[in-house]
């Protein structure tokens, strides 16, 4: 078959093909467009989950006659002034946006510079026509009508109306979060999805609160670290307060939304001991460093990147949010105490009114006293007891023993220990639970989940100083692997050494491990290095020899702490309390479970119906 060059139309089609997956990447590429031209405010209207329209509208720099016409054309741009790839300042730069769009769909723009007269420039489906004169104040208006209504087969892949607007909403949440100091607006067929105003000082908290809600602000904790040029600053939620998938997770480079593995993986590594394996945190970080130390232009889409030394980062990424959780105090999320608090008033409310219900209507006080005598009570009317006479209540005396197991009320609690985060101990009860006192409140301690995470810290602590003990194979085993992967596991033998295992190279697509961790000896040694070649292979780093690690060690503690069933002394419950302040990482076990609860006074009255 002869070589023929293809034509203009279809090889934008092709082009558009990687740029426009679905109207949520349209608006992704005007929106950043709008960003780039120093716009303040930018509102986005789309109709039909962006099939039958998206219009983007900016009060940025505008265009001119000249520059609106070929802003259309293929590979033409503003954004770069030289033809350095390595110093890219802004979000778009490859020039492909507005002609994929523009054969896809029937493109309109209209845009007017400051002191000029505003033109607009029309592309049905890869047919220019203008520009011609239009009336405009300011800025730029975008429109894009019947997306991929000349491509039957791609309308086809489109999800359903409900899910492209979730991705649209999707892509505008996480623009928005990235850049605080501008107004963003988005309805979906008239109806108002986002309005989140510009703020003066841009105020990271704010911000998520208004976009995302103020749930996610008020779980979170603030992170701010930098090594050798690179700083990671953000909001990092609670290892309590967790999601089921990873669609809460919004990560930035130098202001562009990403969807990075390398970063992914660090903040998984960052949360590996205090969150279950099938939870997802919900954080908000970005990375800020030279545009000469990451490589954008990765991918059409622009939303993955390349860091220049990607261990810098992720290691950055993995301590920070270590180092964060182990110097905050103990806290765990709010949500779910708001839960908690929702679910002891609906089983109080069933609770009463279950007992309502089987009230007697006649009959004696509760065998105080004679018969009512004819004292009767309608059906709709609360029942109201009769009094009690001194002789009745004088033999009361005496008969309500104290429900808990353990009390720490003997003496009055240190007044000291009242302003501590987790108060005095007052009680045990059920030989499982600790309850504490504080100022404004009460506390509740699950003693075996707080025990166990004391142990694990004091057994990480320990490994750390004093290493980890290895243990010789009698004999070696060999692994045979892929030569790149045996060649990944060489060059990273001095890290695996320092976890223990020490694997020397045995040849053309095997290695030889002569020394394991002496608390995995017992393990499937072939297997554990397979996954860490495997993990090495995806993503040039593997946190699965330290995960096995901490898994043992996590069972050790387990076993090793004190046990839900057993009685503790009141100095015994202060010196846990106290424990718990000190160490890091303890508002959860080792599970990701939360060792304790707090009730302030004002939820102990929502739930009385106090207030």
């Amino acid at each position: 078959m002869a070589v023929r060059r293809l034509p203009d139309t279809l090889v934008d089609r092709i082009a558009a093909g990687e740029v426009v997956e679905r109207p949520a990447s349209a608006v992704k590429e005007l929106v950043e467009n709008a960003l780039d031209s120093g716009a303040s405010r930018i509102d986005i209207a789309i109709a039909d989950g962006g099939r039958s329209l998206i219009r983007i509208i900016d009060d940025g720099c505008g265009m001119g006659e000249g520059d609106i016409e070929l802003a259309v054309e293929r590979h033409a741009t503003s954004k770069l002034g030289s033809d350095d790839l390595l110093e890219i300042e802004t979000l778009g730069f490859r020039g492909e946006a507005l002609p994929s769009i523009g054969s896809v769909s029937r493109l309109t723009i209209t845009s007017r510079t400051s002191g000029a007269d505003a033109n607009t420039i029309q592309i049905d489906n890869g047919r220019k026509s203008g520009p011609k004169p239009a009336a405009l104040t300011c800025g730029t208006v975008v429109e894009v009508r019947d997306l991929f209504a000349s491509i039957p087969a791609r309308l086809k892949f489109l999800k359903s109306v409900t899910a492209e607007t979730q991705a649209v909403a999707d892509v505008v949440r996480r623009l928005a979060l990235a850049h605080p100091g501008i107004g963003f607006s988005l309805s979906s067929d008239g109806r108002t999805l986002l309005d989140a105003p510009p703020q003066a000082e841009p105020d990271l908290a704010a911000r998520i609160a208004r976009v995302l809600g103020a749930e996610f602000a008020d779980n979170s904790v603030a992170i701010d670290a930098e090594r050798e040029g690179v700083r990671i600053t953000g909001l990092a939620g609670l290892p309590t307060y967790h999601k089921g998938s990873a669609r809460w997770q919004f990560l930035f480079v130098n202001g562009r939304p990403v969807r990075d593995r390398q970063l992914i993986s660090a903040i998984r590594a960052g949360y590996m001991d205090v969150m279950a394996r099938d939870r997802f945190p919900f954080v908000c970080l970005f990375v800020s460093l030279s545009p000469r130390e990451v490589d954008v232009n990765v991918h059409p889409a622009k939303a993955e990147v390349r860091f220049r030394d990607p261990g810098l980062v992720r290691g950055l990424v993995v301590s920070a949010l270590r180092r964060t959780f182990a110097d905050a105090a103990p806290q765990t999320a709010a949500q779910d105490m708001g839960e908690r608090l929702a679910a002891m008033a609906l089983a109080a409310g069933a609770s009463s009114a279950q007992t309502q219900a089987h009230a007697p209507v006649t009959g004696s006080f509760a065998g105080f006293g004679e018969p009512s005598h004819g004292w009767e009570q309608s059906p709709t009317t609360p029942a109201q007891a009769p009094p009690m006479t001194p002789d009745q209540r004088s033999s009361l005396a005496g008969l309500f023993a104290p429900s808990a197991d353990a009390r720490a009320d003997a003496t009055e609690p240190v007044e000291a220990d009242l302003s501590r985060p987790l108060g005095a101990a007052r009680a045990q009860f059920h030989e499982t639970y600790i309850v504490a006192q504080t100022r404004d409140g009460v506390v509740i301690v699950d003693q075996h989940a707080a025990h166990e995470r004391l142990v694990y810290e004091r057994m990480k602590e320990s490994l750390a100083r004093d290493g980890v003990a290895r243990q010789a194979l009698l004999v070696p085993e060999v692994v045979d692997l892929d030569p790149s992967d045996a060649q990944r596991l060489l060059d990273r033998a001095g890290d695996l050494e320092r976890l223990g295992l020490v694997v020397e190279d045995f040849g053309p697509g095997s290695v030889c491990v002569r020394e394991v961790p002496a608390m995995l000896s017992k393990g499937n040694i072939a297997g554990l290095v397979k996954d860490i070649a495997d993990d090495l292979a995806e993503m040039d780093a593997s946190t699965r020899l330290e995960e096995r690690l901490n898994h043992v060690a996590a069972t050790m503690a387990c076993y090793g702490s004190v046990r839900a069933g057993r009685r503790l002394r009141p100095e015994e419950m202060n010196a846990l309390l106290r424990d718990i302040e000190a160490t890091p990482n303890a508002s959860q076990c080792n599970h990701g479970r939360p060792t304790f609860v707090t009730l302030s006074l004002a939820d102990l009255e929502k739930l009385f119906a106090r207030r």
